[in-house]
């Protein structure tokens, strides 16, 4: 039986070129090369292409000599390493170890924040295996840098003991940097989301629906108050809830009308309900602001499940009250294992997403739970966070590229007027 080497063949070459893998494997078939494991890089005219060959010991230098021929043919650079058996053998271990992604989102990427990422990462002692683009690229004369976005995806393997570390390194780093770093096991479950669920108030929309009607109502400085102690945790949220709407009491329904028609949709959350509908997502609104404009919302985004509190009127006015069961923290939480579980969803299927002190149960009860543009104790708490991109960032998380969405571009602020069909590239 003839003895086989390993050999890692390495090819470069300085511009695309169509048919290059055909070309090889041309050269290479007759030897009756295996193929090991391949992959393949581009960067604007840069093309790297790495093969780890098994090849006959009787063969490999006649094959090597073809290829030093086909790459002076075609002006390319083929580099022939020997692998030994120990050194394979190492490799093939190595898939055993727990694999993670560290997404980096950000407006503009800085070789700094790459530095301080890498560095964590190799502080830790984990391995960066692969690293993959999702944001499309930005024109440099055209695009508007406040719009503007890079997304990266690091596939990255060691100990989960070790990736612990490295989150809480990242943490600080996305805590004085304007980057976010989130750190997800690299399982199935992080490629199989199939619910998401939104607080609603500054997190669907920009704005505390309370506050609003607050300011309308001549208590805006009081209710704030409230509001902001709630969010940080100082007060329950049940307290604060009876607090502020009491101060409404009086308030007469066309001035809640008038703050339902004119609702400040967050930036991307159309473009990442669309996107997630057309995949199959079920989606809800677990709310402790009220039904009134979750409903609203429901109907324009397309949402399919609203948890919310809903307010009492009395002869077209404000009570001070509100109807049924108050959704605090720990009813958010109930409400998704209740929803999961009606779908035959597994909880490491489920998104969370919200911002203040009363989203951190279903934050930590979700398989992903992001803490978006919120406070630093609820950062800490969901271990994922959004604060430099709107909702759509979401999709970055999933590993979904920009040239894989559906439907809208990733400044899209709106629903399309004509649905784009899901298979239209095909």
């Amino acid at each position: 039986m003839a003895m086989k080497e390993v050999y890692l063949l390495a090819v470069k070459s300085s511009q695309t070129r169509t048919g290059l893998i055909a070309d090889i494997m041309e050269v290479t078939a007759p030897f009756k090369v295996k193929i090991l494991d391949v992959a393949q890089s581009e960067i604007h005219d840069m093309l790297s292409l790495g093969m780890l060959i098994e090849v006959a010991r009787d063969d490999s230098q006649k094959l090597f000599k073809e290829l030093v021929f086909l790459s002076h043919r075609m002006s390319i650079q083929v580099t022939f390493t020997p692998v030994s058996l120990p050194n394979y053998e190492a490799m093939v271990n190595m898939q055993k170890t727990s694999r993670f992604t560290v997404t980096v989102l950000t407006r503009s990427l800085s070789a700094k924040h790459f530095f301080l990422v890498g560095k964590v990462v190799a502080d830790n002692g984990l391995n960066i295996d692969q690293i993959l683009r999702l944001s499309d690229l930005y024109s440099l004369t055209r695009v508007n840098m406040a719009n503007a976005r890079s997304a990266f995806q690091l596939h990255v393997s060691g100990l989960p003991s070790q990736c612990e570390r490295m989150r809480e390194d990242l943490y600080r780093i996305s805590m004085e940097e304007p980057v976010d770093l989130a750190v997800q096991e690299d399982d199935l479950f992080r490629r199989n989301r199939r619910l998401i669920l939104f607080d609603m108030d500054s997190t669907l929309i920009q704005c505390e629906v309370i506050d609003e009607l607050a300011k309308v109502a001549g208590v805006g400085e009081q209710v704030a108050a409230i509001t902001e102690s709630a969010m940080r945790g100082e007060i329950g949220f049940r307290e604060s809830f009876h607090q502020r709407i009491a101060l409404l009491k009086g308030m007469p329904e066309t001035v809640l009308n008038g703050i339902a028609d004119n609702l400040p949709i967050t930036e991307g959350a159309p473009r990442l309900i669309s996107n997630l509908k057309k995949l199959g997502y079920k989606v809800g609104i677990l709310s402790g602001g009220f039904t009134y404009f979750a409903h609203r919302l429901q109907k324009e985004l397309g949402i399919d499940y609203v948890h919310a509190n809903e307010l009492d009127f009395v002869d077209g006015r404000l009570s001070g009250k509100v109807k049924g069961e108050i959704v605090d923290g720990e009813r958010k939480a109930l409400l998704l294992k209740q929803i999961a579980a009606e779908n035959g969803f597994s909880l490491k299927q489920v998104i969370a997403v919200g911002d203040g002190a009363n989203d951190i149960p279903m934050l930590k009860l979700a398989g992903l739970g992001v803490a978006f543009h919120a406070k630093p104790k609820v950062k800490k708490q969901a271990k994922v966070a959004v604060n430099t991109l709107g909702l759509d960032g979401i999709l970055y998380l999933l590993g979904i590229r920009d040239s894989e969405s559906l439907v809208g571009t990733h400044n899209s602020t709106s629903l399309p007027e004509t649905p784009v069909p899901v298979f239209s590239k095909l």
